[in-house]
This record gives structure tokens, C-alpha cells and sequence, in this order.
């Protein structure tokens, strides 16, 4: 039997709230030097760092936060790239697994990697008024633009922006997704993996065991994401996470849709393997059309108020408010003419997007144009927010 460690490491480390999510901020030379290249070295360390896998799914003993939006890692460094400043790795930690998938990224938590950049000196950023941040994401291999305020010289985080989901104001952080589908809807894919629509279809029918043949846009933009109607799944677009996460029937029926929906889309060979290997992508998101509802707050959202209802699942449960990936792939597949998404709201899927999600509402947009006989996407918008909970030494066992 292997021996425990018996001494410790310290790390440095960044402990950021990014958007609606929470997570350890690393640049590579912060690792040891087995760590810094991808492999299970890196893998065993952020488990550790986060605490999982964790049987009793508290993480008590580690720094994560016992849910899909506080289990994650990142790695931001300066970029080779000439058109981006930094290159940005996510890592999603699972809670009762020891797997962290590096296959998508994390919308809120890119608002956290232009402040950390520019905290740590990777970047240049001027004294006040806004720091343009380009971003390469990693995982994705896309472009992202974060308009960072500045002020005497330090990231502004406090201010008057308020993020439902998020308990207190802070200053707004701009995110401007860059090309963030590319395929064409028409014809099929145009570059593989990374199409738009990877299957080459605007709706696929996904035959899942228990519920049948089931209606889906598959869509790859922000991360990977399967949109079904939320009646499909027996769902009226309303639910709250205590809803659904204490019922481990509807969690299946949900994971079976996902499953099947990353095999269509070329992810995963099997559902089993999606289920296994691959549980941070694609996403399932379920949509509905407005309807009024108690957001988790207590807040009264009006019908109204929302162009449409959205719920998304996140590393199997359904999360507390809405991914910065799953707004970026809604805000993409309402541009879009011919979505599940987009035939919900008619003409309106053009432009500014308000939805409902448990926690509130959230604005999104995206910009599409018609090039004879496809659409392309080329910038999504959202604003997040983003602070410094800690910045200091996290301590690792080792071997």
C-alpha cells in the first residue's frame, strides 16, 4: 500500500471569483515542475488543490466549493500569439471522481483572467480608464476580448454593477466573444470538431433511452451545448436547483439526453464514455418561452421582463444560475434562424437577449450575418464581474 505524503507544499496561488463561479488561479512557473505540462501529474495536483474526489462531496479538506461552479482550475500565461495577450486553460474538477476535464471553458470565470493577468504582472495595463485584454482560450482554441477598468494604476473590482447570482455589486467587466461558432448551418461543418453545428443541422432528433426521439440544437459556441425544449423533458422552464438536483431519476433522464447529444456531436464514441470521460461537455440547456417565477433570492421575475426562460446542467447537476458559456451558446443559437432556441422568440433572437435563469435575469447578445447560404456569428457579448477573494500559498500534500 502506498504511503501517505508526509510534508507539504506551498503553491502560489490566486483564489478568484469570477462572474457566477468561483476558482484557484495559477500561471504555469507556479506549479512544480512535473505539473506544468499537461498529464496526470498536473491532474493528481489540482485534484488535491480542490479536494476532490471526495466521497462525502464537501471538499472540506481541499479549496473547492463542493458544486460544479466553485470545482475549477485555471492556468493563465503570457501568449506566443500575436494577437492575443495571455493564453487561458480552465480545468473543471469533478466533486466524487477523480477526472478533470480540460475539454471546455469557463464563460464566468474568464472575467477573473484579464484582473489576474494584470495582478501579476503578465500584462502591461495603463494607470486608469479601460485595459483591453485579448485572450486565447486554451481549451477552445478561440479569441475573447475582457474590457478590464482600471484605476491608479490597479484593477478596479469594486463598483455599481449588479450580477444576479452574485450577492454583492461590483465593477463590470465587458466580454466580447470573438467568432465564438464557426461552421456552416447550411451545408454541414467546415472545420471539424469546431463547426457551429457539428452535425450540420440546425435540429437533430436524439433517440435517448426511456424518453424516445427527442428534438435538439447541438451547437459548439462558448462550449459545446445540447438545447432541447424544457416540455421535452417534462419541464416548464421554471426549476430551481432544489428542484432537480436531490432527484437522482431526473438527473439521469437529464445526463442520458447529455450523453447522446455528445455522441451526435462527434465528442464521445459511446454515452458511456461522455458520461465517464467527458462530464463538463457538452452542456444540456432547456429552454421555454416567458413565463413568471420566484427566482432563488426570493426576487419576483415577470414575465414580462424576459424574452425567454433558460436552465442549463453543469458537471450533472443543474446550475444556480446560467454558465458564461451556456449565455454565450444561447445568445449564438438565438441569432440563428431555425433553433430550438431562435423559434422560441421569432424575429427577437437578433440583437440584446434578456433570459430567465433560477438566480435572476442576464443580458446577452450576439451579432450574426447571413453569407449566402450560411450564418455566421461573429462576436457574442455579455458583461461579469470579477474579484480577489485570496492571493497567497495554497498547501498541497506531496508524495
Amino acid at each position: 500500500m502506498p504511503q501517505p505524503p508526509t510534508r507539504q507544499t506551498a503553491i502560489r496561488a490566486t483564489y478568484m471569483r469570477g462572474g457566477t463561479s468561483k476558482g484557484v488561479f495559477f500561471t504555469p512557473d507556479d506549479l512544480p515542475p512535473a505539473a506544468r505540462a499537461p498529464g496526470p501529474a498536473r491532474d493528481r495536483l489540482m485534484l488535491r488543490v480542490i479536494g476532490s474526489p471526495d466521497p462525502y462531496a464537501q471538499h472540506i479538506d481541499g479549496m473547492g466549493g463542493a458544486s460544479s461552479s466553485t470545482s475549477k482550475v485555471v492556468l493563465v500565461s503570457r501568449s506566443d500569439r500575436p494577437d492575443c495577450d495571455v493564453d487561458y486553460l480552465f480545468g473543471a474538477v469533478a466533486i466524487d471522481a477523480p477526472v478533470v476535464d480540460w475539454t471546455g471553458n469557463c464563460g464566468n470565470l474568464t472575467s477573473a483572467v484579464g484582473p489576474f493577468a494584470i495582478a501579476r504582472g503578465l500584462i502591461d495595463a495603463p494607470a486608469d480608464g479601460i485595459a483591453v485584454v485579448r485572450i486565447w482560450q486554451a481549451n477552445l482554441g478561440k479569441r475573447i476580448v475582457a474590457h478590464v477598468p482600471m484605476q491608479g494604476g490597479d484593477v478596479l473590482e469594486l463598483g455599481d454593477f449588479e450580477l444576479d447570482g452574485v450577492t454583492f455589486p461590483a465593477a463590470e467587466i465587458r466580454l466580447e466573444f470573438l467568432d465564438p461558432g464557426a461552421g456552416d448551418a447550411a451545408s454541414g461543418p467546415t472545420d471539424g470538431q469546431h463547426a457551429m453545428f457539428p452535425t450540420g443541422r440546425r435540429v437533430d432528433t436524439l433517440e435517448v433511452p426511456g424518453l424516445g426521439s427527442l428534438q435538439a440544437t447541438l451547437i459548439d459556441a462558448g462550449n459545446p451545448t445540447v438545447f432541447v425544449d424544457a416540455a421535452a423533458l417534462g419541464f416548464d422552464g421554471r426549476e430551481r436547483q432544489a428542484d432537480l438536483n436531490g432527484d437522482a431519476a431526473l438527473l439521469a433522464r437529464c445526463e442520458s439526453v447529455r450523453a447522446q447529444g455528445a455522441v451526435a456531436m462527434g465528442l464521445a464514441t459511446t454515452a458511456q464514455e461522455a458520461t465517464d470521460k467527458r462530464p463538463h461537455t457538452p452542456k444540456l440547456a432547456f429552454v421555454a418561452p416567458p413565463a413568471a417565477y420566484t427566482a432563488s433570492n426570493g426576487k419576483t421575475i415577470a414575465a414580462g421582463d424576459i424574452d425567454l426562460l433558460a436552465r442549463i446542467l453543469s458537471m450533472g447537476k443543474l446550475h444556480h444560475a446560467m454558465t458564461g458559456t451556456g449565455a454565450v451558446a444561447l445568445a449564438v443559437a438565438a441569432a440563428v434562424p431555425g433553433t430550438v432556441v431562435s423559434r422560441l422568440l421569432g424575429a427577437s433572437g437578433q440583437g440584446e437577449l434578456r433570459f430567465g435563469h433560477p438566480s435572476g435575469t442576464l443580458k446577452v447578445g450576439a451579432d450574426a450575418v447571413q453569407e449566402a447560404d450560411r450564418w455566421r456569428v461573429t462576436t457574442a457579448r455579455m458583461s461579469r464581474s470579477a474579484r480577489r477573494l485570496m492571493d497567497g500559498h495554497v498547501y498541497v500534500p506531496i508524495d
